[in-house]
């Protein structure tokens, strides 16, 4: 049986940028801007936005932010955490 301190920072990082990337690449397919999908999230400015899907300042989107960009860009939450691009 694995356990949780079986995973190190890389993976978890690795799944962070894999999210990110689908993530930006499935926005600017649909030519949404990080702006129009952070107001659309319901946040002021577009500075979380920016942040969490570059990873910088150690922001990252949590579960609910997940859920609403799914719903906005119209995919699969499961689309998000693909290692395919086919699949989506």
């Amino acid at each position: 049986m694995k356990y949780y301190a079986d995973i190190n920072d890389d993976e978890i990082e690795k799944v962070y940028k894999r999210i990110v990337t689908n993530i930006k690449r499935i926005r600017l397919s649909k030519n949404i801007t990080q702006e129009t999908i952070a107001l659309a999230m319901g946040f002021t400015t577009a500075t979380f936005y920016t942040n969490a899907e570059s990873l910088k300042r150690g922001k990252h989107f949590n579960l609910e932010h997940l859920i609403k960009i799914a719903h906005y860009l119209n995919v699969d939450i499961k689309d998000l955490f693909s290692n395919n691009e086919s699949e989506i």
